[in-house]
């Protein structure tokens, strides 16, 4: 019983059931906020963009987007990374002062904002207005939420001026432009930069007849011996030849290094760090009787299921090449080693912001490492190349050096330009192949370029 304060018993009243309700997110509000989180997780924490975008697995909240959203929000992060040193560029013009120290949650609502005003088909409104609202939902970024809108109009009304002033700025970050200048110089540098803008073409390896692959595809042939596609409506599996197992999608310049050994009719061969799968394949098509190694179990389900679609059998062992001891050597050995995959900005856009200077040092120390072991595997008279997706000379070039210069049993083997019409110019003074994304020139309507490769083809003397 409740009472009045004067003793009296106070009547009986039923609450009525609150109507209020929190209000709901506007439409496009909750990709732009995953975009956010994701960049951040990206930029500030260097995880990589595949991992959080993954389906399963990946980030949470683009986890609980419906497809088209997801898409959205892929489109958004690409084209953030992609051009990331000219939104900041644009952004710090238009400002009074620097951001405040440790706003790093409001640079990047600004730099998705940014990103959608002058790259993307959003129109200029709603990236304002969504990004404005994401500041409010922030407490820690409440109080930059004029800003937020100020910037970003501005950005808006001065939209080309501002493309024009920032397209002086590279848009790779500074630290591995400095690293692309000294071994390519400056040139070279700013137009591999400009390069990574361009989405990468989709390229095929085919089992035979590229020429009639690429007509029936409605793609080219290229140098490499496989089929280039032009654009197309539909997903992957959906093209001819898929479900056949007559080819499967592979960079022009990840088919090299399998091809540099010519006839392995019968030969031992073993493709170490082998997923998923792409050189395994070309090894069988090539003759030899293919052990595929990699560290990973899941990583070899994944290239056992990828050579079951093409018909194609492997022995797979899981194991880790440092320690790996075959009873019987072999007669040719595939090293595709770990790397910094900077060759492959293209498509991984995030990859020059999850890496720097010291994963490049760490990781060509461990090239080096599994390419003195490689050896050790090789009979007589036996082959190995060994190459990476990295563009820089330190994860390529130069290990390959130390380890020649003293390894007394080992020689290179120079690879002719004439046997590679087309791609002459990649192949380097020394008979190594260096392929740059800027190489690789294809019909109009056909995307050109291919990825970053480094390959060089040593045998064993003795």
């Amino acid at each position: 019983m409740v009472l009045n304060s004067d003793g009296t018993k106070k009547p009986f009243r039923k609450h009525k059931p609150s109507t209020e309700r929190s209000a709901p997110a506007k439409p496009g509000m909750q990709a732009r906020a995953a975009a956010a989180k994701i960049l951040a997780a990206v930029v500030d924490r260097k995880l990589p963009l595949d991992g959080a975008l993954d389906h399963e697995h990946g980030n949470p909240a683009y986890r609980a987007l419906g497809e088209s959203d997801r898409a959205l929000v892929r489109a958004i992060l690409n084209t953030t990374l992609r051009h990331l040193p000219r939104i900041d560029a644009a952004i710090t013009a238009l400002l009074e002062s620097p951001l405040p120290e440790g706003a790093r949650a409001l640079h990047h609502v600004l730099a998705i904002g940014a990103a959608q005003i002058l790259y993307l088909d959003v129109p200029d409104h709603s990236a304002v207005d969504l990004a404005v609202e994401q500041a409010n939902q922030d407490p820690r970024n409440r109080r930059f939420a004029k800003l937020v809108n100020a910037i970003l109009r501005r950005l808006g009304r001065e939209k080309q001026q501002v493309l024009d002033e920032i397209g002086k700025v590279a848009p790779m970050p500074a630290w591995f432009i400095a690293r692309l200048e000294k071994a390519y110089g400056r040139d070279a540098a700013l137009a591999i930069s400009e390069s990574q803008l361009e989405p990468a073409a989709i390229d095929l390896t085919v089992k035979s007849d590229p020429e009639g692959w690429a007509k029936r595809l409605n793609g080219v042939a290229l140098p490499t011996g496989g089929v280039r596609l032009a654009a197309f409506d539909g997903g992957i599996p959906s093209l001819e030849g898929f479900d056949e197992g007559a080819w499967w999608v592979q960079d022009a310049a990840a088919s090299i290094p399998a091809k540099l050994f010519g006839d392995l009719s019968g030969k031992r061969t073993a493709d170490l760090c082998a997923a998923p799968g792409g050189k395994t394949a070309q090894l069988i098509l090539a003759g030899g009787v293919v052990t595929a190694l990699d560290q990973s179990e899941s990583r070899l389900r994944r290239l056992r299921s990828n050579l079951d679609r093409l018909g194609l059998k492997a022995e797979t062992i899981a194991a880790d090449l440092t320690t790996f001891a075959p009873a019987e050597r072999f007669d040719a050995i595939l090293l595709d080693a770990p790397c910094s995959s900077t060759g492959t900005t293209r498509r991984h856009p995030d990859v020059l912001w999850t890496k720097g200077a010291e994963d490049i040092a760490r990781l060509a120390a461990l090239q080096e490492r599994l390419l003195r072991h490689a050896l050790t595997l090789l009979k007589p008279d036996g082959t190995l190349v060994f190459s990476n997706c990295s563009l820089d000379p330190a994860e390529g070039e130069e290990v390959v050096a130390r380890v020649l210069a003293d390894t007394h049993t080992v020689e290179r083997v120079p690879i002719g330009a004439g046997d590679w019409p087309g791609l002459e110019v990649a192949i380097t003074p020394l008979g190594e192949f260096r392929t740059l994304p800027t190489m690789l020139k294809t019909a109009d309507g056909i995307a050109s370029g291919l990825d970053g490769f480094y390959a060089a083809v040593l045998r064993r003397v003795a």
